[in-house]
């Protein structure tokens, strides 16, 4: 593998972010860059916007809810949807791994959970589970892979922006910290952690309804780029790109991105 940059970000609606990830691509240049939440059906997506700046795209979505896409600057050598390639319970928009200049990149938009009384918690819970199977039955951790994408869990304390008054929500709670925890230990590490171990404050989400959420660092660290060991020894650092939430019209997610040599 050359050099090689991944990027991540929550586009909450691609159509409405559309703006914004044409002109990150065309001034950052990644060789991944993968979308969740792009709230689209699949023939509605904005395919033609990626090819005209020269990058393949891969996407699965429906017409509200959830959807994931991968833009790549070489054509995917293999392309997997879903937890279980179509099974029931596939969770399609949910999940997108792309090879490309050999690594696999897994694109994921975990559920959220809603509260801890609704059924979508189990299935997060579940859901975390799966993508732990559906890590050893096609990969070792020895292989060159990177998992990103919204993972809504806030692993640490310094992950939010009041972790007393936040402990229990459904991405700031023992239950998911576990669950988390069972993923990484298959053979992966936080790349933005690997840099700034121990720093608090930097955010990947900073929610709407919350007013000057960036300016006053009222913020929750739920999107992650994580690779594992002969990857994250090639990593060199990992950024998280503040002046996409503050852009216009922004997602309440940023960009989030790592590189490699």
């Amino acid at each position: 593998m050359d050099r090689f940059r991944i990027a991540t970000y929550n586009v909450n609606s691609i159509r409405s972010r559309l703006p914004i990830v044409i002109s990150w691509l065309k001034e950052y240049r990644p060789d991944v860059f993968c979308m969740q939440e792009t709230k689209v059906a699949d023939d509605r997506f904005p395919a033609e916007a990626f090819s005209d700046i020269g990058y393949s795209i891969v996407f699965r979505g429906n017409k509200q809810y959830n959807g994931v896409a991968v833009a790549s600057r070489e054509e995917p050598e293999r392309v997997l949807v879903g937890l279980n390639a179509g099974g029931e319970d596939s969770a399609e928009d949910r999940l997108i791994a792309v090879r490309c200049s050999k690594v696999w990149v897994i694109n994921t938009y975990v559920p959220q959970g809603r509260d801890k009384e609704n059924p979508q918690f189990a299935y997060k819970l579940q859901w975390y589970d799966r993508f732990r199977e559906f890590l050893e039955k096609n990969w070792s951790s020895d292989d060159s892979l990177i998992w990103c994408g919204d993972l809504n869990v806030a692993p640490e304390s310094i992950d939010v922006h009041d972790p007393k008054r936040l402990l229990g929500h459904v991405c700031f709670t023992p239950e998911v910290w576990d669950a988390f925890a069972r993923v990484k230990s298959w053979g992966l590490e936080d790349l933005f952690r690997k840099f700034h171990p121990g720093e608090p404050q930097n955010y990947t989400f900073f929610d709407y309804r919350v007013p000057r959420s960036v300016e006053r660092k009222l913020g929750w660290r739920i999107d992650h780029i994580l690779a594992t060991p002969v990857l994250a020894e090639r990593c060199n650092g990992c950024t998280i790109d503040l002046n996409s939430r503050l852009a216009e019209k922004p997602s309440d997610h940023v960009i989030l991105f790592a590189d490699f040599f």
